[in-house]
C-alpha cells in the first residue's frame, strides 16, 4: 500500500492519524511507501516529503492569505497534484485523506491500483458544512476552513473510493445518513501516543486547572469555553489554552478576551505536562471526527467535557471519566465546570478506555 497526506508525520491530529496508518501497514509488511509533509527519520528510502513552495507563496504573498477556505483548499489540492505527478509505479492499494486525494486516486487507478481507500478524519463533508454554518451563525467571528471547492472535491473522492475509513461511530453515522452504502465504510480505531500517561505526582495546591488543546477558533468551541470559564467565581482557577488563534479575525476577537482574565494562560507546546496537572480537559468542539486531545486526556486519567459532535464521545462514561454536553451550549459547559470544581473527579485506571473498541456510555 502507498499512503498520502500533506500533514507532517506524527505532528498534530492529522499527522498522528497518518502515522498510525503508516505504522499499521508497516507492521503488516504491506507498506510500499508514502507521501507526507515531513517523513519519519529513516524512512527516506520509501517516503517522500512533498512541500510545494507555491503553497507558501500563496499564503504569504497573495490574497489567498485572507481566506481560510481557499488557503486550506489550495494547500491540499496542490499537494494532491504534486503526489499524482510523482506516482510512477503500480501499487495494489492507495490510501489518501479526504480533500487531498482526487488527483492521486485518478493516477493510482491509471497505474493499476485495485483498491482506493479514503481516510475520513472528519464526519461526512455535508455534516461538516452544517456544523460550520451553525457555529458561525451563533458567533460570526471567523470564516470556515472549508469552501465550496473543497466540498465538491471531497464528494468526488467519496464516489471514487472503494473504501472509506471512518474512525468513530459519530463519523460512520454521518455517512450512513447521507446515503453512503454501509458496505463501503470500514471502521478503524485511533489511539493516543503511548507517551500520554498520568504523572506519579500532581499539584496539591487546590487550584482548579482546566486545559484546552487545539487552535483558538470558533469551530473548536473556544467562545463557549471562554464564556463558561469567565463565570467561575474562583479567583485561583486556571484555564490553559494550548494553542493560539488560527486567523486574523480570530486573533482580533479572542486576544482581548484572554488578556482581560489573568487566570487564562496561552501556552502552546507539549500538552503532556499540562494534562498531567489538569483537573479537566474541555473540548467543546462544533465538529470533530474523533478528537485526539480527548483521547490523550483520557490516557492521562483526566476527566473530559466533550460535545455530542465529537467522535471520541463514544468513550465517555458519564460521571466516571467525563461528560457529554450539547454542542454550542455555554451554560451546560459552565455547569459541568462548576460541578467538577466542587467535586474533583479522579479517573481510576480501570476507567481509561481501550481505544481499540468503543465503550458504552
Amino acid at each position: 500500500m502507498r499512503l498520502s497526506c500533506n500533514a507532517p508525520y506524527g505532528d498534530g491530529g492529522l499527522g498522528r492519524h497518518l502515522a498510525e496508518r503508516i505504522e499499521a501497514e508497516r507492521s503488516r509488511g504491506m507498506l510500499a511507501g508514502y507521501y507526507a509533509g515531513t517523513v519519519k527519520p529513516g524512512d527516506e528510502g520509501i517516503a517522500r516529503a512533498v512541500r510545494p513552495r507555491v503553497v507558501t507563496l500563496l499564503r504569504v504573498a497573495t490574497p489567498v492569505r485572507f481566506s481560510r477556505g481557499w488557503s486550506n483548499f489550495l494547500a491540499g489540492d496542490i499537494f494532491d497534484r504534486a503526489v499524482a505527478a510523482q506516482l510512477d509505479t503500480p501499487c495494489e492499494s492507495f490510501l489518501g485523506f479526504a480533500g487531498k486525494s482526487l488527483r492521486s486516486f485518478e493516477r493510482a487507478r491509471e497505474l493499476g491500483a485495485e483498491r482506493l481507500i479514503l481516510a475520513a478524519p472528519n464526519s461526512h463533508v455535508r455534516r461538516v458544512e452544517s456544523r460550520h454554518a451553525a457555529a458561525y451563525a451563533q458567533h460570526g467571528v471567523e470564516s470556515s476552513w472549508m469552501n465550496a471547492a473543497q466540498i465538491a472535491k471531497t464528494l468526488r473522492e467519496y464516489e471514487k473510493a472503494d473504501v472509506i475509513e471512518v474512525n468513530s461511530e459519530y463519523t460512520r453515522n454521518s455517512f450512513l445518513e447521507q446515503g453512503v452504502a454501509e458496505a463501503k465504510l470500514e471502521r478503524t480505531y485511533l489511539t493516543p501516543h503511548p507517551r500520554f500517561q498520568p504523572s506519579a505526582t500532581r499539584p496539591e495546591d487546590g487550584r482548579f486547572r482546566v486545559v484546552y488543546i487545539g487552535p483558538m477558533t470558533t469551530l473548536k468551541g473556544v467562545p463557549e469555553l471562554l464564556d463558561a470559564f469567565a463565570r467561575l467565581s474562583d479567583p485561583d482557577a486556571e484555564l490553559v489554552l494550548m494553542g493560539g488563534p488560527a486567523s486574523r479575525p480570530g486573533r482580533k476577537h479572542f486576544e482581548p478576551l484572554v488578556k482581560a482574565d489573568p487566570r487564562i494562560v496561552v501556552a502552546p507546546g507539549d500538552p503532556l505536562p499540562r494534562l498531567q496537572a489538569a483537573d479537566v480537559c474541555a473540548h467543546p468542539s462544533w465538529e470533530d471526527g474523533f478528537g485526539y486531545a480527548v483521547a490523550e486526556a483520557m490516557a492521562c486519567r483526566v476527566p473530559v467535557i466533550v460535545t455530542e459532535n465529537t467522535g471520541a464521545m463514544e468513550y465517555v462514561r458519564e460521571g466516571i471519566n467525563g461528560y457529554v454536553i450539547e454542542t454550542g451550549d455555554a451554560d451546560q459547559l459552565y455547569e459541568r465546570l462548576v460541578f467538577l470544581h466542587e467535586h474533583r473527579l479522579r479517573v481510576a485506571p480501570a476507567d481509561v478506555p481501550e481505544f481499540s473498541a468503543p465503550s458504552v456510555r
